[in-house]
């Protein structure tokens, strides 16, 4: 008896020896999703809005795109399509998503058919315009980011509207239509802080994209969101709701080793020029 059931364990074990080895070939046998042009492979870190940010895309025509449910939830190794179904595309070696930073660079295609939004642009203001100093407003104390925060924000009051400037300082980078700077840039003192320009939800906390340095992006509405980076410390975690005025990080360093914050406003994914909706200075 005890023969046989020696032999039953060794035949099971055997048997499940070479399932294993079976399961390990095939998966060796699979290919892996290579993304061709017009799509991007998600890495680890990634969310649909820094994609969409990355490719300058609206993260509904994104998850629309792609069958993608209203949690946006996405995983490392899909691979995603950047263009609308039926558009072809032409890849363009030059120039790629991954390089292409706020200093300039298109996505890695071109569309050519199907619809696309017109990008409203005004023109860029010369650069060295001072920058008022924002108001710096409380967080909510179950939202407070750890640490103290140096108040070193000051100034009186002004009547934003809807946007505030996001740290004080002079714009030494300008807005441009053709795409070269998808923003503005703010010369300041490191680790100055950084404020939202708006309320909303942190969609973004991180340094995956490159040519942002350490990168936060806020989600406002349905249309607009605003992104800020360079910084040295991010205050601010993804998921985390935000007031309009509150410190999300502190000033870093731009490419050039020198105190910047890179700032840009998206409407539906398409950067557009920040100065005509901040409020003018006093």
């Amino acid at each position: 008896m005890s023969i046989t059931l020696a032999a039953l364990l060794s035949a099971c074990s055997g048997s499940e020896v070479h399932e294993q080895s079976a399961r390990r070939g095939r998966s060796a046998a699979l290919p892996r999703a290579v993304a061709g042009p017009g799509q991007y492979t998600v890495q680890r870190g990634d969310t649909l809005y820094s994609i969409a940010f990355r490719n300058q895309l609206d993260y509904h025509d994104l998850a629309s795109w792609n069958g993608i449910g209203r949690d946006y939830a996405i995983y490392p190794g899909r691979v995603l399509r950047l263009t609308p179904p039926g558009s072809m595309v032409l890849p363009e070696p030059s120039r790629t998503a991954e390089s292409a930073g706020p200093g300039g660079g298109r996505p890695a295609y071109t569309v050519q058919q199907g619809s696309a939004r017109a990008v409203p642009t005004v023109p860029p203001l010369p650069p060295n315009t001072a920058v008022p100093p924002p108001v710096v407003r409380a967080a909510p104390s179950s939202e407070s980011p750890s640490g103290s925060i140096a108040a070193d924000v000051r100034g009186p009051g002004f009547d934003a509207g809807r946007w505030e400037w996001p740290t004080r300082g002079k714009v030494v980078r300008g807005f441009t239509a053709d795409g070269s700077s998808k923003g503005i840039d703010i010369t300041g003192d490191t680790g100055q802080i950084v404020i939202a320009s708006a309320a909303g939800k942190v969609v973004y906390s991180g340094s995956a994209l490159k040519g942002y340095g350490e990168l936060v992006i806020i989600k406002h509405d349905e249309q607009y969101l605003t992104a800020y980076g360079y910084n040295r410390r991010r205050l601010v975690e993804e998921g985390q709701q935000v007031l309009a005025g509150q410190p999300i990080a502190e000033l870093g360093l731009g490419p050039e080793q020198r105190p910047l914050l890179h700032f840009e406003i998206r409407d539906r994914g398409k950067p557009i020029d920040p100065l005509p909706l901040l409020p003018r200075r006093q």
